[in-house]
């Protein structure tokens, strides 16, 4: 194993994707189950998500949904990929990581986000606009102080039980995001396993601007990505079919449906722009055998210089995506998947 692989910390992000003929409750089910199996194969961290109205997702409410997967399970910890703040006010955030850390003391992460409501109805729904995403900074301030106790904006109101406890933020961003986060002293998670040109200069900026802070001492980059890995290239590349037609049907027809079965849609008769935007899904993956998909770890570790990488990865066959997890688990070294 690469002294770089070995070096790297290793965790799952769920989104809790549902899949044709099973309930969303089924696929919330399936996200604790697999916070257990992460967490028997040895991974570092288990994140949830946050999306709101969408079909194809049953995770709307990533803290009531990480209260149930730090239920679950011990000794892995348990965040957010991400709450977006925007949706929300800073001190109903700062309450419900109080409580999370106060019940899982120790083990609870608070990944944010700066994504508003995908749509304009989302929006209205959440009394939200696109504005809020415009003042992120000032959001994710009042955030962090309701820990700290520093809020003399709102005299006599304190954020209970999350006054005085440290919970670890995260910051998902790109772009001005990672300047954000290089100001304020956070972690950064980069959704770009592959280390594309852009992606390493907002990450070469975090870490030149990085801050130490009372969160972090030091710069410390999360790169997030789909990881397929199963016997042969061609499975590995199966996984990827089922998420990849979603995205390209719900671009065609504005609507995010569940995972259907790869077979189901290889006979699927798409349109031309269905079948470019379901080729084009289908690439910038890491995918292939354990051989394979360590080569491209190594490549993709030493571009980006990542600390750790968060593998969030969506197919029909539960089964073959536990097993897809367990290969990356042998390929990253993990000693419980040794056994």
């Amino acid at each position: 194993m690469s002294s770089l692989i070995a070096a790297t910390r290793w965790s799952v992000l769920d989104r809790s994707r549902t899949r044709e003929g099973h309930p969303g409750a089924q696929a919330l089910r399936d996200t604790v189950e697999l916070a257990r199996e992460a967490e028997a194969l040895g991974y570092h961290r288990f994140w949830v998500s946050e999306h709101h109205a969408v079909p194809g997702v049953a995770g709307s409410a990533p803290t009531v949904l990480a209260a149930a997967v730090a239920a679950a399970t011990s000794v892995i910890r348990v965040g957010t990929g991400g709450v977006m703040l925007p949706n929300h006010r800073p001190l109903v955030v700062a309450e419900q990581f109080g409580v999370l850390e106060a019940l899982f003391p120790g083990r609870i992460d608070m990944g944010l986000g700066r994504s508003v409501g995908f749509t304009d109805g989302v929006r209205r729904a959440l009394g939200r606009d696109k504005e809020e995403a415009e003042e992120f900074a000032g959001a994710l301030a009042e955030l962090l102080g309701w820990f700290t106790g520093g809020q003399d904006a709102y005299p006599g109101v304190r954020a209970r039980p999350a006054e005085g406890l440290r919970v670890p933020p995260y910051l998902l961003a790109t772009g001005e995001g990672a300047g954000i986060a290089a100001a304020a002293g956070l972690p950064l998670v980069v959704g770009d396993l592959r280390g594309r040109a852009k992606t390493v200069a907002a990450i070469e900026r975090y870490r030149t601007e990085f801050r130490p802070s009372l969160w972090a001492a030091e710069p410390y980059v999360v790169v997030a990505g789909t990881v397929a890995v199963a016997a042969s290239e061609w499975d590995a590349a199966r996984l990827l079919v089922p998420e990849a037609w979603a995205m390209a049907y719900a671009r065609t027809q504005g609507d995010f449906p569940p995972l259907a079965p790869a077979e189901r849609i290889e006979a699927l008769a798409m349109t031309a722009r269905q079948r470019d935007l379901y080729e084009a899904g289908l690439r910038g993956h890491v995918h292939g055998t354990e051989e394979q998909v360590r080569q491209e770890l190594e490549k993709a570790i030493a571009e980006t210089g990542a600390d750790e990488v968060l593998v969030t990865t969506s197919t029909y066959d539960r089964a073959a995506l536990v097993d897809s997890y367990r290969r990356l688990a042998r390929v990253a070294g993990l000693p419980e998947a040794a056994g």
